[in-house]
C-alpha cells in the first residue's frame, strides 16, 4: 500500500510488491525476444526492400546535410541541415548515454556489436519512417507544416478506425514516454549522485534535490 507521512514520504512513497512484480511482468513481456526480432526484423526487411539505400545513398545524404543545406523550391520550413540537427536532438540522450553504458556493462564487448548492427539497419526504419512523415503531412491556414507518427498512422492505415484508434495510442504513449524519458531520468540522477556525494559540504535531502534539479 502507499503510505503519506508528509512531504518527504509524499515524494519518496512506496508501492506494494504485488503492483511492483506485476510491472515487472509486463516490462520483461515488452522488452523480451520478441520485441527485439521485430524491431530487428523490420530492419533487415526495409533494407532488403529499399536495396540497401542507407549505405547507397549515405554520401548524397551528407552532402544534403552538411553542404547543400537549402535547396531552392523545395517545401517545408526547415532546410536539411536543421532537420538533420532536429532529429538528432530528439535521438542523443539518456537512452544513447546512459543506455548504451549500461549495455556494455551488463552485456559485454558484443552489446557494442549488437547495437552496431542494430544501428545499420535501423537506418532503413528512420528512413521509412521520414519518408512517410513528409508523405502524409499536412499544411494548416497559416501555411506551417504538421506530420508524424500520428499523421502516417491515421491518413495511410485505411483500415476502418484503425489508423485513428492507432494514431490517438502514438501520441498517448509518447506523452508519457516523454515525462518518463526526459523530465524523470535527470533529476533522478542528480539526486542520486548528490546523496553519494553527500559529505561535510554537500548535505541536500533526497526529496529537495530533484526539484533543485528541474530549476534550469
Amino acid at each position: 500500500m502507499i503510505r503519506f507521512a508528509g512531504l518527504p514520504a509524499l515524494l519518496s512513497q512506496t508501492v506494494d510488491g504485488g503492483l511492483l512484480e506485476r510491472m515487472t511482468a509486463v516490462r520483461d513481456a515488452v522488452w523480451g525476444v520478441p520485441l527485439i526480432l521485430l524491431l530487428v526484423g523490420t530492419g533487415v526487411y526495409l533494407t532488403l526492400l529499399l536495396r540497401g539505400l542507407q549505405f547507397r545513398k549515405l554520401a548524397h545524404a551528407l552532402y544534403l546535410a552538411f553542404v547543400k543545406r537549402t535547396e531552392e523550391g523545395g517545401e517545408g520550413d526547415i532546410s536539411h541541415f536543421q532537420a538533420l540537427m532536429t532529429a538528432l536532438a530528439a535521438t542523443v540522450g539518456t537512452g544513447n548515454i546512459v543506455g548504451v553504458a549500461t549495455a556494455i556493462s551488463a552485456g559485454g564487448p558484443g552489446a557494442l556489436f549488437w547495437m552496431w548492427v542494430t544501428g545499420l539497419v535501423g537506418m532503413a526504419t528512420k528512413y521509412s519512417e521520414a519518408v512517410l512523415g513528409v508523405r502524409f503531412r499536412e499544411t494548416d491556414a497559416r501555411g506551417e507544416k504538421s506530420g508524424g507518427p500520428m499523421y502516417y498512422l491515421e491518413n495511410g492505415i485505411r483500415w476502418g478506425r484503425l489508423g485513428r484508434v492507432l494514431a490517438v495510442s502514438f501520441a498517448l504513449f509518447a506523452t508519457i514516454a516523454a515525462v518518463r524519458e526526459t523530465r524523470l531520468p535527470h533529476p533522478a540522477t542528480s539526486s542520486e549522485l548528490l546523496r553519494c556525494t553527500n559529505s561535510r559540504h554537500v548535505k541536500l535531502a533526497s526529496w529537495l534535490s530533484g526539484p533543485a534539479a528541474q530549476m534550469k
